[in-house]
């Protein structure tokens, strides 16, 4: 039977990469059954929610979708999607793969960055202080870091490790200054990594070290685990080192649901012009391969696109060519064989 996957194309140039990757997997012979529905602008359009709760039942049934870029309107009355997304489904493991396809100013770069996902600075505990008659004096954010949230995103970490054949994890951290919060985030790393000590190799950067060395030899690095802001900054880093969002792919991995996504924006600019670069989606859709069993064809469509880049003759703008977006979708089409 086929897999069912909830498909959500998003806004902007959303629709057009949505219908270009789904065009790959069904030349490739993935066997899926899409669920197409609506959140973002698209959702306020039609249900006047950015992320409706015909949304939420079909992920909830499939447990497995492909977002498009999604755009949460200003406003008050309106939920963030991604918050509202990752706290429905405990989506507590973000991951951002960043793999070189065209050698430029850096080579060999693979790296994984597993963030986690609910906690830390981004979990929204913050007020404004009163101070005489000021009662904007001053603001206060609460980072909350627990015990449990910190065991299971670096177990998580360990175990893509295992199961991807990598060799190292580096734990990314500031418990030099933050000794109670990233302390017992630290702490819990260590305690987790002696259970794959003799089968994974473990480090620890703090963060400030971690950004330059990235920037310096990020060659050395395997997988990398981290802190739900710490993670949000390097992922854009680790993608800036391949080349940029347009070939970021992303992962947000919960218990039993997994929502995959291209992390770049809605590009309004270029929407519906036939010339957006569909590969963050296409690469977040092999993820997506994998985490269903279909790994032959998440190989093979990852592999015709890399070889579809790396001979250069069909590019799409943003990569150095003129080809529209279906020209390079036809390209990568072809190489499936």
């Amino acid at each position: 039977m086929p897999t069912p996957v909830t498909l959500i194309p998003g806004d902007g140039i959303g629709p057009s990469i949505a219908d270009a990757t789904v065009r790959i997997l069904d030349a490739a012979g993935c066997d899926i059954a899409w669920d197409r529905q609506v959140a973002g602008m698209a959702g306020v359009a039609r249900w006047n929610d950015p992320i409706p709760d015909a949304t939420l039942d079909s992920i909830k049934q499939t447990r497995v979708a492909l977002k498009g870029p999604l755009e949460t309107p200003v406003g008050e009355g309106f939920r963030s999607i991604n918050v509202a997304l990752r706290k429905t489904f405990d989506l507590y493991a973000n991951v951002r793969p960043a793999r070189t396809i065209v050698p430029g100013r850096f080579e060999n770069i693979d790296i994984t960055l597993v963030r986690e996902n609910t906690e830390g600075l981004y979990i929204g505990v913050e007020h404004y202080v009163r101070i005489g008659d000021d009662p904007r004096a001053a603001a206060e954010s609460v980072a909350i870091i627990t015990r449990q949230g910190s065991e299971r995103i670096v177990r998580y970490a360990f175990e893509y490790a295992l199961a991807h054949g990598r060799k190292k994890v580096t734990l990314v951290h500031k418990a030099n200054i933050l000794k109670y919060s990233q302390g017992l985030f630290l702490d819990v790393g260590r305690m987790v990594a002696r259970e794959y000590e003799g089968r994974i190799l473990f480090e620890e950067r703090i963060i400030d070290a971690m950004a330059m060395h990235l920037v310096m030899r990020p060659e050395q690095f395997d997988v990398v685990v981290t802190t739900n802001l710490f993670g949000d900054i390097l992922s854009d880093e680790i993608s800036g080192l391949v080349g940029g969002l347009g070939l970021a792919p992303g992962a947000n991995i919960g218990r039993n649901t997994a929502i995959f996504e291209a992390v770049h924006g809605t590009a309004p600019d270029i929407a519906g012009k036939n010339i957006a670069n569909p590969g963050a989606l296409i690469l977040a859709a092999c993820m997506m391969l994998e985490h269903i069993g279909d790994r032959d064809n998440a190989t093979r469509i990852r592999d015709a696109f890399e070889s579809t880049i790396r001979e250069g003759r069909v590019l799409t703008r943003d990569l150095g060519g003129t080809a529209g977006t279906d020209a390079f979708t036809d390209a990568v089409i072809a190489k499936l064989g």
